[in-house]
């Protein structure tokens, strides 16, 4: 039954799988144009060691990153450990003592919860260092409250944080435009609050990134969208110039800032994952509308629904019992390229609240690039599907998953 319902779900998103490959063009126009105008050629693979002074690929990589997103400058490094790491060091880099931080999405994503200082004690959380935090809630739909961000900045606000991705919650990734009509709001507000948007997740949806609507600063994971599925480890962040030196201060020290850092030889992966972006997330794309479409064919909640713009690669789908998560995460894991014969089991991870079940046979560890899904078991049991290298692997994946779960 399975692959005749995937078939029919193909055939009804054909017209919506084109405009992912017009838009998958755009974005790649816009790459191409950065590596012609910034004349990337193989002497730019080389990397170099230790201290990583001098090392041209770096210095010209941050140049073509910076040009793609339409920022100032970035920072993409190997050394930054993950996503949440990359957002940690633009948060500690531009916040001092006594200065607020207003998160105008809701709650952050779990991992931030102990930067900020939300949980966990004597780590050197933001609140450690007499930084306040402060948050304007969604509304119930889960939309932002237009009105209550209209009068929320004040003058100790030093940075707003603006989540893209809709994280672990039931609520609408934010579309370019809602993000810059956000930044809008903070500016006529206070012209001096630094508006931070965590782009995990984002990168390559639509034809433009938040640096290029007006967001003083972005961060974001390699092992996710820019990476291309090939990059080993890494974070970017990007934005103002004196922003991301700042940032860079923190991952390394003040005096060495954005001029350490070695590359050990992963230059070429970078770039050539960079290119690779806009196709992964296109495919990715692909696979989530046809999860959203088959799944809610078998009476689940959905969310975004099958037809609706994507603005992350993300797909949710409220299975409605930790059983069904952990069955469901059981097939996708069985249909990974790699650790096809483990079975996941639901555990504590580091960073996060609740116990995690996660399914990610992927070639870089953690990336969740290939085709992914994971979710905290708490309630409503819901699970987020992410990745998908080509949506022809997400089909054959998904036929296990609904025989897995059967219908709601």
């Amino acid at each position: 039954m399975s692959s005749e319902q995937l078939q029919q779900a193909e055939q009804a998103l054909f017209q919506i799988f084109s405009g992912i490959d017009a838009q998958v063009k755009k974005n790649l126009r816009r790459v191409l144009a950065a590596y012609r105008h910034h004349q990337v050629g193989v002497q730019h693979f080389a990397g170099v060691s230790g201290y990583g002074h001098d090392d041209l690929g770096r210095q010209v990589l941050d140049r073509v990153f910076a040009e793609i997103v339409g920022a100032e400058a970035a920072i993409v490094r190997i050394q930054f450990v993950s996503g949440t790491h990359a957002i940690a060091s633009a948060l500690y880099g531009v916040l001092r003592p006594g200065d607020e931080m207003l998160a105008v999405t809701g709650a952050p994503y779990d991992t931030l919860e102990e930067v900020i200082g939300l949980r966990g004690e004597n780590q050197g959380s933001l609140k450690d260092f007499n930084i306040r935090y402060r948050q304007l809630d969604l509304t119930e739909e889960g939309a932002i409250d237009w009105h209550g961000l209209s009068e929320a900045v004040r003058p100790e606000t030093k940075l707003v944080h603006i989540q893209r991705s809709c994280g672990y919650s039931w609520r609408p990734s934010l579309s370019i435009q809602e993000i810059e009509k956000i930044v809008y709001s903070v500016k006529q507000q206070n012209p001096e609050t630094v508006c931070f948007v965590d782009n995990c997740y984002g990168e390559f949806v639509e034809d433009q990134e938040p640096t290029a609507v007006g967001a003083d600063l972005i961060a974001g994971s390699l092992i996710k969208n820019p990476g291309g599925t090939i990059v080993a480890a890494g974070g970017y962040i990007a934005g103002r110039a004196d922003l991301v030196e700042m940032a860079a201060c923190r991952l390394t020290a003040p005096g060495i800032g954005s001029e350490g850092g070695a590359t050990f030889d992963q230059n070429r992966l970078l770039f050539q994952g960079l290119f690779l972006a806009p196709q992964m997330v296109g495919e990715a794309m692909k696979g989530n509308h046809l999860t959203a479409h088959v799944f809610q064919q078998l009476g689940y909640p959905v969310n975004p629904l099958p037809e609706a713009p994507r603005r992350d690669v993300i797909q949710a789908i409220r299975l409605g019992s930790p059983e069904k998560i952990i069955a469901f995460c059981k097939a996708i894991q069985q249909n990974s390229p790699i650790g096809s014969y483990l079975s996941p089991v639901p555990a504590a991870m580091p960073g996060y609240e609740s116990e995690l079940v996660m399914a990610g046979g992927t070639f870089i560890d953690g990336s969740t690039s290939e085709f992914s899904a994971d979710g905290p078991l708490r309630e409503p049991y819901t699970v987020f599907c992410q990745g998908g290298t080509h949506w022809t692997h997400v089909a054959i994946a998904l036929e296990a998953a609904i025989d897995a779960v059967g219908e709601a």
